[in-house]
């Protein structure tokens, strides 16, 4: 049982309860999901079982599509409607203004974090030191906005807007700034996140769904990986490819590629100096 679940995560519940209640619905520990959405958001949520959750690391860099609401006119400590108030102001934008500040944010941009996030700071998550009230830094981190639209004004001071981004990045804090920018304030109210990499919400599974189909809800690791390029060794190479032994290849080939031998797949392969192993394990019967 490996593979990938395509996820709608339902509002007001946290991505790590998802794993739970697909970790029941499987009758398996082996689940994690791959980029965490916050309690309040919605949309797809990419979940791995089985060996698939060795693919963390490739998936969660993957670029991603939001939708969300910022109301203007006050800013929260959490950055969300969840949070408390700790400003208000009377110099709201107008739909024009808003929009003639986009596109400075367009490109690769230094992104301050939300004090509350999920971010380490000497092994504590952010949001558990903001909680508590310690004073503490967060160092800003490079993000890129590939796209960003505000589709629709939802009425008194609240707009839609879609973010294509880059991962890690913040869409409380880019509400936050946007604000700044035009020197009002903010607070993000809705978020849905519509693409994960390759996963879209059209193809997304709510937890009814996957209760009901069980196993057949998971997309196979063959076909998670189809896009990245192949290779497959000859059946003479089938004992040192399934025992794990390094050998020498004449070839370079661009990483992420899937590794098969006699066709059958055995995982994603790394080449170091000419010499060929498998660098995530992810044979099925092992």
């Amino acid at each position: 049982m490996n593979g990938i679940i395509n996820v709608y995560k339902p509002k007001d519940c946290t991505s790590q309860h998802v794993v739970s209640v697909v970790r029941k619905f499987l009758h398996t520990k082996s689940v994690g999901h791959m980029g965490t959405l916050d309690p309040q958001g919605e949309g797809v949520l990419p979940i791995g079982v089985g060996k698939a959750t060795r693919l963390f690391d490739l998936l969660l860099k993957k670029d991603k599509i939001y939708e969300a609401k910022f109301d203007f006119g006050y800013e929260t400590d959490t950055l969300d409607k969840d949070g408390m108030t700790i400003g208000q102001t009377d110099r709201i934008p107008s739909e024009e203004e808003i929009i003639a500040v986009l596109p400075a944010f367009i490109g690769k941009i230094e992104q301050m974090p939300p004090k509350y996030s999920a971010k380490n700071v000497g092994g504590v998550r952010a949001y558990d030191l903001a909680r508590r009230g310690v004073d503490f830094e967060l160092k800003p981190a490079s993000v890129e906005i590939y796209s960003l639209d505000l589709i629709e004004h939802c009425g008194g001071n609240e707009y839609l807007f879609r973010i294509h981004c880059s991962a890690g990045t913040y869409i409380r804090s880019l509400c936050r700034d946007i604000a700044y920018k035009i020197s009002s304030l903010a607070t993000m109210t809705a978020i849905k996140r519509t693409k994960s990499g390759d996963f879209t919400i059209k193809n997304a599974l709510d937890l009814d769904k996957i209760k009901e189909l069980g196993e057949k809800s998971i997309i196979p690791v063959e076909k998670v990986l189809e896009k990245y390029p192949k290779v497959n060794f000859p059946s003479e190479l089938y004992k040192k490819v399934s025992c794990g032994v390094a050998f020498p290849v004449d070839f370079v080939l661009a990483e992420p590629f899937t590794v098969y031998c006699n066709n059958e797949f055995f995982g994603l392969g790394t080449i170091n100096e000419g010499i060929f192993s498998i660098k995530t394990y992810l044979r099925d019967n092992d």
